[in-house]
């Protein structure tokens, strides 16, 4: 437990979680980013990232699904105390999930308890992320709800068990869907759509993909201005 008096709470790295049909381009947003990366692999679509010398690339095979939550929490620890990486990014949570849940099927006899079980690891590693002083980014698919999906709310949402995606996303400042209307690439950030969505860094509701990272100019007194080279969204 911390407590920082007068509300003098040190800045924290930002978290953003897009999620999309495949083929929008979810992997490939991560060269926005600043530093040196670690991309974590959970369905080997990280050819994409060949050539990058800044990014480094652990592709998480079959054989290490039955012990991928040690896996995991081991390789999120080695980064977080180490100096080579300044980004984490995390491509396709939907498929860990699954391999996830995998493990803890049928751990209890009653099914919620799975699920729980379930909700808490990725609550953990959320938490985990958080603390590490490093920026994240995450992807999943999307399921498409159709038209049935409009009355009842939002038409899309990440393709997670409700409550997981909750526990996990609870951490993050940006959660995204990504989608290519009229050939450009475009993220929806407004919850106010019903879709999983939301923007705590500024009060931008839709953007280009290419304009989810950027450097921006942040008043810090009255009579001063610094330009930051941090991980942040701007404005339009």
């Amino acid at each position: 437990m911390k407590v920082y008096l007068n509300g003098k709470i040190p800045k924290m790295p930002n978290m953003y979680f897009i999620y999309g049909d495949g083929g929008t381009g979810k992997t490939t947003l991560l060269n926005q980013f600043q530093g040196h990366k670690m991309l974590f692999s959970f369905d080997r679509s990280s050819n994409v990232m060949i050539g990058h010398h800044d990014t480094d690339v652990t592709v998480f095979e079959k054989g290490d699904m039955p012990k991928i939550q040690a896996y995991v929490e081991y390789m999120v620890n080695k980064v977080i105390s180490g100096d080579r990486h300044q980004v984490i990014a995390l491509d396709n949570v939907s498929a860990l999930q699954n391999y996830v849940l995998e493990n803890i099927d049928n751990a209890a006899k009653d099914n919620r308890q799975n699920y729980q079980k379930l909700q808490l690891w990725f609550r953990n590693l959320a938490t985990l992320l958080r603390e590490s002083g490093k920026t994240v980014y995450a992807t999943a698919h999307q399921i498409d709800n159709g038209t049935a999906g409009i009355t009842g709310g939002g038409r899309y949402a990440a393709d997670m068990n409700e409550k997981t995606f909750n526990a996990f996303t609870s951490m993050f400042d940006v959660v995204g869907r990504i989608y290519v209307k009229d050939g450009q690439r475009m993220i929806d950030l407004d919850p106010e759509q019903g879709n999983h969505a939301k923007n705590r860094l500024d009060d931008r509701k839709l953007i280009h993909a290419d304009e989810l990272i950027k450097s921006q100019v942040t008043k810090l007194n009255s009579n001063e201005k610094k330009e930051q080279t941090e991980n942040v969204i701007v404005h339009n």
